[in-house]
This record gives structure tokens, C-alpha cells and sequence, in this order.
């Protein structure tokens, strides 16, 4: 009986390091190591949203509150007013992915996010953000438009935890390597640049743009996210549709990012 109980809380242990694993290489597979083994969660669902929380932003480069409290669990709606005359950006994730998506935006300054994770105001206006907190800790935001995360628009929520399991979220931040659209093998396109993969998400012929879940995008030195392109040609959104898995080109065009080629991945 006793050789039985030792071998069951083996299993016990072994299992709950197999979870504590887990955590640390959440969806898309972008490992923090252990010390970042805490996800920042994922988009929120209205039904369970517990309460809502306004947010200012402005252009002395602060947001208020900058410090904010949340419980694991719970589903917040995030208010954000911007109320100067810039445009500032709502974004949550670790400090590590901020720094780099910063870096990335420092770049391409006039990358249009669609993420769940961020939000971009107009001067003058407000958006919401609905954020399920998965787990203890610490989720930052801040806002990446250059010179805007240099000058301390930044903050922090505090999640207290409520004694729940840790579990790995369905989403994390925009930064997160997505690695099921980078399953194509390489390829090259007409130039002979390397094709980028990714996913439809959304086609708006009338504004030329399309939305895409993507992989690395080597050539603009730019890691997996969620983004909307300008497209070259009107005729590329004929070949595709939301849902699709392509290969794709893209480049920086006089400050604007522009999908120049694509084609389906069968």
C-alpha cells in the first residue's frame, strides 16, 4: 500500500512539472524560460466580463491609472480614452515583448496592428479592450508609438492570484511566434525574395487592405503578429479569402507596409 502511494505522488509531481513547462511555452510556442512562465492571458468574452476599468491617455505620455488591480480569473473591459492630440496605443504584454515590438515600431512607425491584445485611439476618442487575466502576476501595457514608450507611457496590472491552477492562455502577446503559419516550407518570390507565411483574417477591397495572422517576416526584421497590409495590386485580394493559408511578400514602401505578392498554400 505504501510502495502504491509513493508511486502515485510520483506521477503527481512529475505531472505538475509537465505543466509548469507548459506555461512557460504558451500559444505560438515563443518560450520565456521560467522566470517568465506567467502568460498575459487572452481576449475576453463579453458574458464574463466582471467590470470595467477606464483608462486615460494623453500626450504628457501617461496613462491614468498606470497601475492597475486584477484577480486571476477575471475578465476586465478596458475603457481607453485618449484624450490629446496624438495617437497613443493600448498595449498588454510582458516587458520583454514590449521592449521588442517597440523596437519593431521604431522601424515601421506606421504598422496597423489587429491584434487582441492592443489597442491604437485617435486623438479625441475611445475603444475598448475586453482582457481575460489566466494567471498571477504581473501584465504590462504601454504604448509603442516611437518616442511615446521612451518618454514612460507605461504601466502595469497587478494580478492577485485566487488559488487557481496555472493553465497556458489561448492567446498571449502580439509578439508571440506563430508557428502553425509558418509551416510552408521557404520560397521565393518573382525577385527572388523569401515568401513570409500566414493566415486571412479579414480582406476590405474597397481600402486595398488585408488582415494576416503571419510568421516572421524576415526581410522587414519583423516577428510573428497580427497586421494589416496594403496590397500593391487591387487584383491580389481576388486570389484569396478569409480563412486562407498563403505565402506571402512584403515591404516597407515609403513608411507604408505593402504585401507586393501572394499565393495559396494547398
Amino acid at each position: 500500500m505504501k510502495n502504491t502511494i509513493k508511486i502515485i505522488a510520483a506521477y503527481a509531481m512529475l505531472a505538475g512539472a509537465t505543466a509548469t513547462f507548459a506555461a512557460g511555452n504558451h500559444a505560438g510556442g515563443h518560450d520565456h524560460g521560467p522566470a517568465k512562465a506567467q502568460s498575459i492571458g487572452e481576449a475576453g468574452v463579453a458574458a464574463n466580463v466582471t467590470r470595467t476599468v477606464e483608462v486615460d491617455m494623453n500626450d504628457a505620455m501617461r496613462f491614468t491609472p498606470a497601475a492597475i488591480q486584477a484577480k486571476q480569473g477575471e475578465t476586465i473591459r478596458f475603457v481607453v480614452k485618449n484624450s490629446g492630440k496624438l495617437s497613443h496605443e493600448f498595449v498588454l504584454g510582458t516587458t520583454k515583448d514590449l521592449k521588442a515590438h517597440y523596437e519593431v515600431m521604431k522601424k515601421n512607425p506606421h504598422m496597423e496592428h489587429a491584434d487582441d491584445n492592443m489597442l491604437t485611439v485617435a486623438p479625441g476618442q475611445s475603444a475598448e479592450l475586453l482582457w481575460h487575466f489566466t494567471q498571477a502576476g504581473s501584465v504590462d501595457f504601454a504604448c509603442l508609438h516611437p518616442g511615446h514608450y521612451d518618454a514612460g507611457m507605461k504601466g502595469a496590472v497587478a494580478v492577485a492570484s485566487n488559488g487557481l491552477p496555472a493553465r497556458p492562455a489561448m492567446a498571449t502577446s502580439g509578439m508571440t511566434k506563430v508557428n502553425d503559419v509558418n509551416s510552408p516550407a521557404p520560397k521565393m518570390d518573382m525577385k527572388g525574395m523569401e515568401m513570409s507565411s500566414g493566415e486571412v483574417k479579414k480582406i476590405d477591397k474597397e481600402a486595398q487592405k488585408i488582415t494576416l495572422r503571419h510568421g516572421e517576416i524576415k526581410n522587414l526584421d519583423m516577428p510573428g503578429m497580427t497586421m494589416v497590409f496594403k496590397v500593391l495590386e487591387p487584383s491580389l485580394l481576388d486570389k484569396v479569402k478569409a480563412g486562407d493559408k498563403i505565402r506571402f511578400t512584403a515591404e516597407n514602401r515609403n513608411g507604408a507596409l505593402v504585401v507586393t505578392a501572394i499565393e495559396t498554400v494547398q
